[in-house]
């Protein structure tokens, strides 16, 4: 709501000229298309001062929650309070309700906010663990599911990409991952995503090899003898078999895929969190 908004700025600001363009800048309207439409509430989206002015109007929610003595956290429009049971989150989340909706005029998302434990509850990617040391970030299982099937896709047989290419793809993705959820508790996920990946990759690498001829001289070259390469070229097992098999794992080391660019997300992972 405008109206609020600036009189919650006027509480710290008495610039007029200042508060004349902050209003100018809520009122400016968008482009709908080729049409131009007016806007009396919210902030444009995408706008260097939105974010800022967010995060002015929900600071009456911080207060209100500190001045009751409540544990929260609140990234933007993300909000987890903390709470000793399920009655009381109840409790909180209806007394929090109207306080947003009659004192704030926001509207709560309900599907999106619950009372729930906080160790399977996502916020901002991550969820809770407790061990013996007490409580630590790791990613949510959605979050960890969702990059499984990214580098699924982009690790598929059908794809026409050259290797450097791909390699190049799955490093830019992985590091920017690993970035953002390096804080969090996953040192066994990235180990078991390492050994995965690894296996797309050696599947993919027969899949490219395509002709038995290909497949009997790659083998060749990677010190098979003829007999051993024939066998194994002619070979009906399956990709995903194939990728598991000894002949694969022992010619197409861990240490040859790093050579051939691929991410050793281990590795990256011990150096981001150094």
């Amino acid at each position: 709501n405008h109206d609020l908004l600036m009189n919650f700025i006027q509480q710290q600001v008495t610039d007029p000229w200042l508060l004349h363009l902050i209003r100018r800048f809520l009122t400016s309207g968008v482009m709908n298309g080729k049409l131009f439409q007016d806007t009396t509430e919210g902030t444009p989206q995408g706008g260097n001062l939105s974010p800022l002015l967010a995060n002015i109007y929900l600071n009456e929610l911080d207060t209100l929650l500190t001045k009751r003595g409540h544990q929260f956290v609140r990234y933007a429009d993300d909000c987890n309070i903390y709470v000793k049971s399920k009655r009381a989150g109840e409790r909180v989340l209806r007394n929090v309700t109207v306080f947003l909706e009659n004192r704030l005029k926001l509207t709560i998302n309900c599907q999106k906010t619950t009372v729930g434990s906080p160790l399977r509850l996502k916020f901002l990617g991550f969820t809770l663990g407790v061990d013996r040391n007490g409580a630590y970030p790791r990613p949510h299982k959605v979050v960890k599911q969702r990059i499984k099937r990214a580098l699924k896709v982009m690790t598929g047989r059908s794809r026409g990409i050259s290797w450097l290419m791909l390699m190049k793809e799955i490093k830019q993705k992985m590091r920017g991952w690993l970035q953002y959820y390096g804080i969090g508790k996953m040192k066994k996920f990235i180990q078991h995503l390492d050994e995965w990946l690894r296996s797309r990759i050696r599947q993919l690498i027969w899949k490219r090899w395509k002709k038995l001829k290909t497949r009997y001289r790659q083998l060749i070259k990677l010190g098979m003898t003829r007999e051993q390469a024939k066998t194994f070229a002619n070979t009906r097992k399956g990709y995903w078999r194939i990728a598991h098999s000894k002949t694969m794992t022992y010619t197409y080391t861990n240490q040859k895929l790093e050579r051939l660019g691929l991410i050793n997300m281990s590795k990256t992972l011990q150096q981001i969190k150094k």
